[in-house]
This record gives structure tokens, C-alpha cells and sequence, in this order.
């Protein structure tokens, strides 16, 4: 059975780098074209791209609460992260989005520069002046009515459960007055766990979208309490998913 899930990662990630080299010029033909500053054009192609990797991939998708979305909103999104697999996953929601993503996704060939083509935002989350930066540039695409997602956790969960969120996506939320959207993904650890290449088993990866969180009559003084109860809808979630009961144990820590 390993000697299988090693045969088939070797095929998915062979599979993966062609529909990467083939999206790369496409991409840019479509940049080329797309005039609107906020490029949605492109970047509606470039989710494209992660929905066509999750096709190559042993993984059923279900997708909850699609009703909580309006297509015509602008939100800041956040959702847990879990793995790899989470990027392709929340690219089945078809809003158009900028995301927030690890300044070394940038430096990449090819995924890199699909990324700044679509108008991706890097963060350096080691350097503070320049996560500010980062911050700015995502409250421009906000009031220019293009969503924004962001990992909160940072980095993936190495075991499942919910990290520490930063507040930066929250106080963003209260300055520019725009609605919170939870979002639960469950299963994708699984899928492609941390520090591994090769994949698991056939997987069932759920994706919940909670309803908005409004932020009208909050303080940016007030972004850390926003933060934990966001962070607590999504843990809360993520425990009736699992039928376990309500638990938090980096909360407890």
C-alpha cells in the first residue's frame, strides 16, 4: 500500500508541474489583456488553475453553506490551514478574490509569477514594516470591492487543530468596515500532510462556509476580542465536523 500512495504522489505531482507549466503562458496571455486594475479577469483564471490541480488529486470535495456567500459582497476571508491541499480546496468558491500568501510562494518560478500576475499580495511576516505594507495593499483591493483571504494561523497546522490567529486580518475588517467570512476546512491534512510529498489515501475534504460576521459597531481597539471569536466559530465547527464535543486545546494552553 505505501508503494502505491508513493507511485500515485509521483503521478499527481508529475501531473500538477505540466498543468502548472501549461497555465503559466496562458496566464500571462490573459494579463496581457486584462486592463482592470484589480485584475479579476486573471486571477478568476489562476483559481482555475486550482481547481484543475484539484481534479488530478484522490479527493472528493463537498461544499457547505454556499448560502452565507453573496457573490456581489466584498468580505475578508479567513479560514483555518491545515494543508497544501487548502489552497485548491477554497478555490471553488467562486468570488472574486486577492490572497494573502508567504512571500517565498513569490520567489518561486512559474507559481511565483502567477501569483504577482493575478495580483496576489506578498507578506514577509518576519519584518512588521512590511506585513503593514502587505496589510495596506490588501485594504486597497477591499475598498476597490475585491475580497481579500487570508490564513490567519500563518503556517499549517501540523496536527489539526485550530493555532493562534494574528489580528492583522481583523482590524483590517474594522477599519474598512467590511464583513467577516468564516470559513472551516476539514480533511486536508489528510490529504497532503505537513512535511510530506506523498499523499494519502482517498480523502474526503469538507469545506464549510459559516455565515458573515458583521463588524459594524466595533473598535479597532476591540480587533483581538474579533479575532477570538472568529477563531472560536471556526474551532466550534471544526469540533461538530469531527462529532466531537466543543474543545479548544490551544485556547487552554
Amino acid at each position: 500500500m505505501r508503494l502505491f500512495h508513493i507511485l500515485r504522489s509521483i503521478w499527481i505531482w508529475t501531473a500538477g508541474a505540466a498543468l502548472i507549466l501549461l497555465w503559466t503562458p496562458l496566464l500571462f496571455a490573459i494579463r496581457l489583456f486584462d486592463r482592470d486594475p484589480r485584475r479579476l479577469r486573471t486571477g478568476r483564471w489562476f483559481r482555475r488553475l486550482g481547481r484543475a490541480l484539484a481534479r488530478v488529486n484522490p479527493w472528493r470535495i463537498r461544499i457547505v453553506g454556499l448560502e452565507n456567500l453573496r457573490p456581489d459582497h466584498v468580505y475578508v476571508i479567513v479560514s483555518n490551514h491545515q494543508s497544501l491541499a487548502d489552497i485548491p480546496v477554497l478555490s471553488h468558491l467562486r468570488i472574486d478574490t486577492k490572497w494573502l500568501a508567504k512571500a517565498e510562494l513569490f520567489r518561486m518560478p512559474l507559481v511565483g509569477w502567477m501569483l504577482r500576475m493575478a495580483g496576489d499580495v506578498p507578506v514577509e511576516r518576519s519584518d512588521r514594516g512590511k506585513s503593514a505594507r502587505a496589510l495596506m495593499q490588501c485594504g486597497q483591493y477591499l475598498r476597490r470591492q475585491c475580497s481579500v483571504v487570508f490564513f490567519p494561523e500563518g503556517s499549517r497546522s501540523p496536527d489539526g487543530q485550530v493555532r493562534p490567529f494574528a489580528e492583522g486580518p481583523f482590524m483590517l475588517a474594522i477599519r474598512e468596515q467590511v464583513p467577516i467570512l468564516p470559513l472551516v476546512v476539514e480533511g486536508s491534512g489528510n490529504a497532503l500532510p505537513k512535511h510530506s510529498w506523498v499523499f494519502g489515501p482517498r480523502q474526503d475534504i469538507h469545506l464549510q462556509v459559516l455565515p458573515e460576521v458583521a463588524v459594524a459597531g466595533w473598535e479597532t481597539r476591540q480587533s483581538a476580542a474579533l479575532r477570538d471569536a472568529v477563531r472560536g466559530k471556526i474551532v466550534d465547527e471544526l469540533c461538530r465536523l469531527r462529532g466531537a464535543p466543543p474543545h479548544d486545546p490551544v485556547a487552554a494552553d
